[in-house]
């Protein structure tokens, strides 16, 4: 079965299950499942329970499939998800986007936890995604003709929205929330990055580093989606010394900031351009 079919399947079993199309869909990253919970009218599916969805293996992420309201926006939010590492294809990473967009959704908000790679990021900041570089070396468009949803050279010069970039900065500084901003650099994992590489993505012009989130993104802006991107940090990435990582810190050091970037992205939802 081909990915048009598999996408189609797939949201026709949501649309009978949810009581309104989405606006925008929200993708939440390691142990930041918490973000859904002060939804109005919301409900919940597994994703195992979703024909063709894939679910993830990976502690910190939930594996379920939320819809709800925040103020006047109809929400779909992805709480965990997969990624190359464990196995699945960039075409199946990118599939919930793909489904979201059939849904209705128009806009894009993904989240992930990062390693900090600027020396000037602490564990616990936001940072704003403005631009990213895919070290991933895959790519989600990569297929036939037949099988894609847009153009096949999708424009990525403005990959992440000025305007929601804009909206973001103005909601933080209303609301005391400090937001850093920065370039985000996707790798395959999963390892952690070594010194060398830290190094390297630093020299490169990066900020921080995930191993998820870029693939959503190039089928987001394939599909015409408005993207807002952020990320936790969760660690400085190569442990510059301050000890070895481990992903159970990451998860506890991203539910620790949950509260602020619940609400920010709350806020910001409910302020969302409707046109």
């Amino acid at each position: 079965m081909g990915l048009r079919e598999r996408v189609r399947e797939a949201a026709d079993y949501l649309r009978g299950r949810m009581p309104f199309p989405p606006d925008a869909a929200l993708v939440l990253g390691s142990g930041l499942g918490g973000v859904a919970s002060q939804l109005a009218d919301w409900g919940k599916i597994p994703m195992r329970e979703i024909p063709h969805w894939p679910v993830p293996s990976v502690p910190g992420h939930p594996g379920e499939v939320i819809w709800g309201r925040v103020g006047p926006t109809r929400l779909l939010i992805c709480s965990g998800r997969v990624h190359l590492y464990e196995g699945y294809t960039p075409q199946e990473v990118a599939l919930p986007v793909h489904v979201a967009v059939e849904l209705g959704a128009r806009r894009l908000l993904v989240t992930n936890a990062a390693g900090g790679v600027n020396p000037e990021f602490e564990a616990g900041d936001l940072m704003l995604i403005v631009d990213h570089v895919n070290f991933m070396f895959q790519n989600p468009l990569v297929g036939p003709s037949s099988q894609q949803f847009g153009p096949r050279f999708p424009d990525m010069s403005s990959a992440y929205s000025i305007r929601l970039r804009d909206l973001a900065r103005q909601i933080a500084q209303e609301l005391g929330i400090q937001l850093k901003e920065g370039v985000l650099f996707g790798v395959l994992g999963p390892t952690y990055e070594t010194p060398a590489e830290v190094e390297m993505i630093r020299r490169l012009g990066g900020d921080a580093v995930t191993m998820s989130t870029i693939p959503e993104v190039i089928a987001a802006r394939q599909r015409g989606l408005e993207v807002l991107g952020i990320s936790v940090i969760t660690n400085r990435a190569g442990a510059h010394g301050h000890g070895a990582i481990d992903h159970h810190e990451v998860v506890r050091v991203a539910q620790l900031a949950q509260e602020r970037l619940s609400h920010l992205l709350f806020v910001l939802l409910e302020r969302m351009p409707r046109d």
